[in-house]
């Protein structure tokens, strides 16, 4: 029983001595003086605008809703290609149904709004 655990046991310890070995380093050679301006938040070379508590609009969630959908579809549709042949009809059909209920999320978005910007 141990030859089969073992390789787990040894990956567990060589994770958890790397994790002590990047701490324990990182605190060795690490910031030792810290100011205002070494722990300010880094924005592209820009100071920080505002608070990070901000509100965003309703639209920003809608179009981030929106590319999730369509990002998630073309996850869905490879695997369907690959076995496309072998579905037949049957697969044809679910993909079809598919398409629809995401060109349906895709009308209600566009009727709400949510690709129209101001």
């Amino acid at each position: 029983m141990l030859d089969t655990y073992l390789p787990i046991l040894v990956l567990l310890g060589i994770s958890l001595a790397f994790a002590l070995g990047s701490l324990t380093f990182s605190g060795l050679i690490g910031m030792k003086k810290p100011s205002a301006v070494k722990l300010a938040p880094y924005e592209c070379g820009m100071p920080p605008v505002g608070s990070a508590r901000e509100r965003f609009p309703v639209k920003f969630y809608l179009v981030a809703v929106a590319f999730i959908v369509f990002d998630v579809e073309v996850v869905f549709m490879y695997p369907w290609a690959v076995i496309f042949r072998e579905l037949g009809w049957y697969g044809a059909a679910a993909m079809g149904f598919f398409f629809f209920v995401l060109i349906v999320g895709l009308a209600y978005d566009w009727k709400k709004g949510a690709l129209e910007w101001e």
